[in-house]
């Protein structure tokens, strides 16, 4: 097709007479404006491939990871990517290219699909801290609308953020303390779910087994805010696999709203083949159990969402008398789009976050309870040039045990 349009377009200059510079001239152009006509063809075929929608989710996945499952084209390619200024009250300020995410999707048929997440954080470099991970791949099996099955390493059903963290769809430059430390997103296992909805109900739901998390660890034993976090398994090489629950209730029968439920149940202890020598073994009778509550409203240009979470280790005797047995806290965030109240034509949220948790919030012998214990309240406000960009600054009035750590921060994102 091209190479005919710019044959036919040199014959026709030939014919009138033109003189050789400008008809190179001419074929030059004709041929940019072919290659031009032939992508906005093959984009329309695809439509829009290379888009993203961000008012489409598929089971509750943010627009980016849920691209493949409204895909025209069997392969599909999207991510997110965040980067962030903060410059702490009394310390030296620094910058972070925070996380750059590929989603690769690809449908083998309509009923059969691939999702993945590759991730790189802190620039990937590891001797800087880096990372580059898996932080899902998994195969859905679609049947109906109230069964559909999920083999794989994937995003573990808890929480607004864990299923939710692409940087548009929250305001704080940073995600919220409770959604990292209590619920610590991102947090992917391996495992198999089922899920579905029931008609027009407005009722979801998700269940299934996934790989423990290891609350056997030094930060439990002598507790830190990360005890939860450190837990993690993810997608490490060979990690050993003691089966946990997981299930998931979600309402959104009301326009604007959502409110649901989250539980995990499983054993704590899920070491990897520990030597003899080594001064942490495996131990029976630990018992890890973690809800939340979470909702979600949106109305106009008013918008709030929240949780409340809480952790519980029983047998935490058996690590020590000063380890962690409980963990709970709460967020809400309230934004208000003054941007649409103002006509300007851009998404222009202002927004208050209160924080208030305590990763340690009981021990076996009663110690460091208050060693943890967090209040922030964060204002700020985010920009969208356009619906998958946003700009966000915000200054966070951080209380630990007392003490008081105030940041400013600014950050970009994007998800595509």
């Amino acid at each position: 097709m091209k190479k005919i349009t710019t044959t036919l377009a040199m014959a026709t200059l030939f014919a009138t007479g033109v003189n050789a510079e400008s008809l190179e001239k001419r074929v030059s152009a004709l041929e940019e404006k072919n290659n031009t006509l032939t992508e906005e063809v093959l984009a329309s075929q695809t439509e829009g491939f290379t888009l993203v929608d961000t008012e489409k989710t598929y089971n509750g996945l943010g627009p980016a990871a849920s691209k493949v499952y409204f895909s025209k084209n069997p392969l599909s390619i999207g991510g997110y990517g965040e980067m962030y200024y903060a410059n702490p009250k009394g310390s030296d300020d620094y910058a972070d290219v925070y996380r750059f995410v590929t989603y690769f999707g690809y449908k083998f048929s309509e009923n059969v699909i691939l999702n993945a997440e590759v991730e790189f954080e802190h620039g990937g470099t590891a001797q800087d801290g880096g990372e580059v991970a898996i932080e899902f791949m998994y195969l859905d099996f679609l049947w109906r609308d109230e069964a559909n099955f999920r083999l794989g390493n994937f995003l573990v059903p808890m929480g607004l953020i864990n299923l939710r963290h692409e940087p548009i769809l929250f305001n704080t430059v940073q995600r919220p303390e409770v959604e990292n430390k209590l619920i610590p997103s991102t947090w992917h296992e391996n495992g198999a779910l089922v899920y579905g909805r029931f008609g027009n109900t407005g009722i979801e739901y998700t269940a299934g087994v996934i790989n423990a998390l290891n609350m056997n660890n030094s930060g439990t034993r002598q507790p830190n805010s990360n005890w939860i976090r450190d837990g993690r398994q993810g997608s490490k090489a060979k990690a050993s696999f003691d089966p946990a629950f997981v299930g998931r209730v979600d309402y959104a029968g009301v326009n604007g709203l959502l409110v649901g439920v989250s539980v995990y149940y499983g054993g704590g202890s899920n070491l990897k083949d520990p030597l003899p020598t080594d001064p942490v073994q495996n131990v029976s009778g630990l018992t890890a159990t973690m809800f939340d509550i979470h909702a979600a409203y949106e109305s106009g240009a008013f918008k709030a969402y929240g949780l409340y979470t809480q952790s519980s280790l029983d047998g935490a005797e058996k690590l020590g008398n000063s380890a962690v047995e409980k963990a709970s806290g709460y967020y809400v965030n309230a934004a208000y789009d003054i941007g649409m109240v103002a006509g300007l034509g851009y998404k222009t949220p202002v927004f208050v976050q209160y924080e208030d948790f305590n990763p340690a919030a009981s021990t076996v012998d009663g110690s460091n309870e208050d060693k943890y214990k967090t209040k922030t309240t964060t204002i700020g406000l985010n920009f969208f040039p356009v619906d998958q960009v946003v700009l966000k600054a915000d200054y966070a009035m951080k209380e630990v045990d007392s003490k008081d750590e105030d940041i400013f921060s600014f950050g970009l994102g994007f998800v595509f």
